[in-house]
């Protein structure tokens, strides 16, 4: 647990010290990252010596008092006839055989997604995951664009009229070690696999060898296929929305490298911290894992690296403040108040000072009305097929354990009280779901995030939330002194599920995966401990057999073991363009072709606009009047300069990807500006410069 802690202090600090040095500095340099990374590791080490262990307390039972002192010296004891007794010694540490078989497993997922998420074959640069082709050229985009030195927080590199829109902690935390002269495949790789090595022990720690396979082995009734076709292979394929988690968003979104083992640890240490026991108040002064300013650190920072697990946890601390005891509310509230200014810096940092538009809308159904994901047939048969194969004995099972709390809670509850006084109890939950809907409905008639709502109304919403919030905790005054451990994690993760099955949270709404999984991270060890270890063995295999089989399917398949790779550059013109666009600004931005892998992106450069699938996700919905003057541009309209000024172009890139897109281009400006520089991999012109300006 030392360790664990050191090593997200490391990432952490180092991170938001190279982000204030860059800030102050007018953007990252050697020497800057260089000062970063110190700072990372002067806090690695002050992290290790207040992390502890993760052992449980023990406490020394005390020895009956003699009634006379006892001599110090063995002669004299043995004249008193007093026998030593000898210290067992401690207990030797042993493994399950299931341990050992995730470990494994985890182990080769990890070797073989990230010793080959990226690698050299001859000319070419490949991948091993084709999820991963857009996802891992936006990262590298990223990387190289922070190392480049661009002032800080940098403008967007994929749209020409905004802000960079991204968690990129992760790749910010690269570039520092980029500018160390690391080398980038290097970075990926050992990134990758200390992300996984982090992870697999958090989940150890989380929730034991039933954590750690069922973030392996997710999944629903697809792979059950197998036994059909005796293939190994993808059989979620397009069609279903719960996938495979290592495969579609660990490797994919590197944000998840460092929140989702940071996010565990922050579990882990409030668990202890505000839950020591079942049935146990929190003690007075009980600290838990980390030092609080490790806690403080992770959770304010958590935006930079990956804004849904932020929210995820919000929420969590949010309901114990609604039913904890007056200390844990107090301890709660003071987290909460100290990490409101920098969480909120950095939120105003990656959304464009505020400036992206909310997109939550009421969605009810999550993903069963798309097209792409829904079920054929009638509502009564599509619902219901949509959900078992999406989610298999996972949900069924999650309702048992939320059904057996609540029965716990009840039967406490109901102690010595008649009926009359039950329904007192349930009067305030049923009430608070009401005004909850009702508020929900009038914000949703308003528009979520609509900036131009006059005042007033915005005071009355506001006022409408703060009277709902004071509600809820006086709603849960009764139930306060009965939830129990597992009811204090459960309940806020079902809460969290049903959120994202009624609200959609981004333009696609497959991204509310993003957060269904931090209910289900959440309530996996109570699953196991509440529910189905207390099952005969054969039932716990049979249960462990139909919630995980279709997942190892899945991912077994998904590892493209004997696959030759996909290309997703040529290392030969990502130079030749480095060394051709090297003395240019970095401020500076490009029109061309817009692409996932162009190779002004890889090289950290900026266009006017990037991959249209990646603008979409970051909530450019409106980006086609951009993308419709573009093209105008590159097909040469007649007011191409004035259409390049007005998209704050200066130069003009035209290669391979350019001359197959805008073949019945004119492209007057070969004859009207000055050549930068040219070669096999194409031409960059100066639009600001004239032709007789070039030197040659």
């Amino acid at each position: 647990m030392k360790w664990f802690s050191a090593g997200l202090s490391f990432v952490n600090i180092a991170t938001m010290a190279g982000l204030i040095l860059g800030l102050l500095g007018g953007g990252l340099s050697r020497t800057l990252a260089g000062v970063a990374l110190i700072f990372g590791i002067a806090a690695a080490i002050w992290a290790w010596i207040g992390t502890s262990r993760f052992s449980p307390r023990k406490i020394k039972p005390r020895a009956t008092p003699p009634s006379v002192a006892l001599p110090k010296s063995k002669r004299a004891r043995r004249r008193l006839k007093i026998k030593e007794e000898p210290i067992a010694p401690p207990p030797r540490r042993s493994y399950p055989i299931w341990l050992w078989a995730v470990g494994i497993a985890f182990a080769l997922f990890a070797v073989r997604s990230f010793c080959w998420v990226l690698w050299v074959d001859g000319d070419h640069l490949k991948i091993q995951s084709p999820n991963n082709l857009g996802d891992l050229a936006l990262h590298l985009t990223y990387i190289k664009y922070f190392a480049n030195g661009v002032a800080l927080w940098p403008d967007n590199p994929i749209y020409v009229y905004s802000k960079l829109r991204y968690p990129a902690g992760v790749d910010f935390f690269n570039s520092l070690l980029i500018l160390q002269h690391i080398d980038l495949v290097r970075v990926l790789v050992w990134s990758g696999l200390l992300g996984s090595a982090a992870t697999f022990y958090a989940f150890y720690r989380w929730g034991g060898a039933f954590a750690v396979a069922g973030f392996l082995f997710n999944g629903g009734l697809s792979g059950f296929a197998f036994f059909r076709s005796h293939e190994f292979m993808d059989y979620q394929g397009e069609r279903i929305a719960w996938k495979s988690i290592p495969l579609t968003m660990f490797v994919t979104q590197r944000g998840l490298l460092y929140a989702i083992p940071a996010g565990l640890l922050l579990l882990l240490h409030w668990r202890r911290k505000y839950f020591p026991g079942e049935g146990d108040e929190p003690l007075p002064g009980r600290r838990g894992l980390v030092p609080w300013w490790v806690e403080w650190s992770i959770y304010a920072t958590m935006p930079l690296f990956h804004f849904h697990t932020f929210l995820a946890l919000s929420g969590v601390l949010a309901f114990w403040l609604v039913i904890g005891n007056w200390q844990m509310r107090n301890e709660i509230a003071l987290l909460l108040v100290a990490a409101f200014l920098p969480a909120s810096w950095i939120v105003w940092m990656i959304t464009d000072h505020f400036q992206a538009k909310s997109i939550l809308q009421w969605a009810p159904g999550w993903l069963e009305s798309d097209p792409g994901f829904a079920s054929a047939g009638r509502w009564f048969y599509s619902i219901p097929r949509f959900w078992l194969e999406n989610f298999g004995l996972t949900l069924p099972l999650v309702a048992a354990l939320c059904a057996l709390i609540a029965w716990w809670m009840w039967k406490q509850v109901s102690e010595g009280k008649n009926l009359n006084s039950r329904m007192r109890i349930l009067l305030p939950p049923v009430l608070a779901l009401v005004v909850f809907s009702a508020l929900f409905a009038l914000a949703d008639h308003w528009g979520w995030g609509d900036t131009t709502l006059p005042t007033s109304e915005k005071v009355l919403l506001s006022a409408l939330v703060a009277a709902l919030f004071g509600l809820t905790i006086w709603t849960f005054q009764p139930f306060r002194s009965f939830i129990s451990t597992s009811g204090a994690f459960v309940i806020p993760a079902a809460g969290i599920f049903l959120f994202v099955c009624f609200i959609k949270t981004a333009p696609w709404g497959w991204d509310n995966t993003k957060l269904m999984i931090w209910a289900y991270f959440i309530c996996l060890p109570f699953l196991w401990r509440e529910l189905i270890a207390k099952w005969p063995v054969a039932a716990r295999a049979a249960v462990c057999f139909l919630l995980f089989f279709s997942g190892f399917i899945t991912l077994l398949s998904g590892l493209e073991v004997g696959s030759p790779g996909f290309d997703i550059a040529n290392r030969t013109e990502l130079n030749e363009v480095a060394d051709a666009v090297s003395k240019l600004s970095i401020e500076d931005r490009f029109a061309a072709f817009p692409t996932y892998n162009h190779p002004l992106l890889l090289n950290g450069r900026k266009l006017v606009l990037g991959y249209p699938g990646h603008l979409w996700t970051q909530g450019f919905s409106e980006y086609g009047a951009v993308e419709n003057q573009l093209r105008a541009l590159m097909l040469g309209a007649p007011d191409w300069r004035e259409r390049a000024e007005a998209l704050r172009a200066r130069y003009l890139f035209w290669g391979d990807e350019e001359t197959r897109a805008y073949a019945s281009s004119s492209q007057p400006w070969r004859e009207k500006a000055a050549v930068v520089a040219t070669g096999a991999w194409g031409t960059i012109y100066d639009l600001d410069r004239p032709a007789s300006a070039t030197g040659q």
